[in-house]
């Protein structure tokens, strides 16, 4: 967008489409076409299509947690990684010292 001082807000002009964007177009549009015939003929579609379908099947079996049980979980994890966190400032700075005691 550019701002004009008459109309206000006017988008960009538009790119001319030259024969040869057309015919990377449609080099492209050939070849997404070509691996798709060739997945297609392959069984490779047939097999993904199996595969989301089953997928769907075992999350319907799913057991998700509640609200409630999804926050307190939130808790006790942010609660670890406080405790983690602190316990490994604490060791670092005690090897820390031990080596400036030492004289590393």
């Amino acid at each position: 967008l550019r701002l004009n001082r008459r109309r206000g807000f006017e988008s960009l002009p538009l790119r001319q489409v030259t024969m040869q964007d057309k015919i990377w177009i449609i080099f492209w549009a050939v070849v997404i076409g070509g691996l798709f015939v060739w997945l297609w003929r392959a069984g490779h579609l047939v097999r993904c299509t199996t595969y989301v379908q089953q997928t769907r099947e075992e999350l319907r079996k799913c057991t998700w947690p509640t609200w409630v049980e999804l926050k307190d979980s939130t808790v006790v994890i942010a609660i670890s990684i406080v405790l983690l966190g602190t316990f490994v400032v604490l060791v670092d700075q005690v090897f820390f010292r031990l080596f400036m005691l030492l004289g590393f």
